[in-house]
């Protein structure tokens, strides 16, 4: 088993999500480890309450919160990109670990694979 590790540091929905999210799953339905990582504007991904039919795109947030089906519960947020962006873990949909950015090279170090997302 190989431990992947996604890097989510986008908040705009639409194709490129998609295709990460079709990536998680696939790694985790051959029985990989998978680790997701926010920061930067990526932990806008995981935040509650988002309303992008609004705006004509399309919601993500089920399907993030669907990947415990894929035994994907592993997530992970840098605290740096939530205080500088007024976020806590309270308003995400997922139950994030927090990582400090200088704790961030060691944790990326532990997977074998490191993709964007």
């Amino acid at each position: 088993m190989k431990k992947f590790l996604f890097i989510i540091s986008k908040s705009a929905c639409g194709v490129p999500v998609q295709e990460a999210l079709d990536q998680i799953m696939s790694a985790a339905a051959f029985d990989q480890a998978v680790s997701l990582l926010f920061i930067d504007d990526g932990v806008f991904q995981i935040k509650k309450n988002q309303r992008p039919d609004d705006l004509g795109l399309k919601a993500t947030t089920a399907i993030f919160e669907a990947l415990e089906i894929y035994d994907v519960n592993a997530f992970y947020a840098e605290t740096e990109s939530l205080e500088q962006r007024g976020l806590s873990t309270q308003d995400f949909c997922l139950p994030v670990k927090l990582l400090a950015r200088s704790q961030i090279a060691a944790f990326i170090k532990q997977h074998e694979r490191i993709l964007p997302g």
